[in-house]
């Protein structure tokens, strides 16, 4: 998984429990939480390569010839 994608998968479910949670010192923790997530995605995405599926299947083909001596 591309960790940019991942890390706002949890700040999507950091809201999602903010949304449900009666306590306000508990939302606000929750949503601090999904800040920190979505800045952990866009320093991801800022500083992590794009991947692109012939970069894949090049590493794949390498490592399974390292595998093979």
């Amino acid at each position: 998984m591309i960790p940019a994608e991942e890390f706002r998968r949890h700040a999507a479910e950091c809201k999602h429990m903010a949304a449900f949670t009666h306590d306000p010192q508990s939302r606000a923790t929750w949503n601090q939480m999904a800040q920190r997530w979505l800045q952990c995605a866009e320093w991801a995405q800022r500083y992590t390569p794009p991947h692109s599926s012939s970069d894949k299947a090049r590493a794949n083909r390498q490592t399974s010839r390292n595998w093979s001596h």
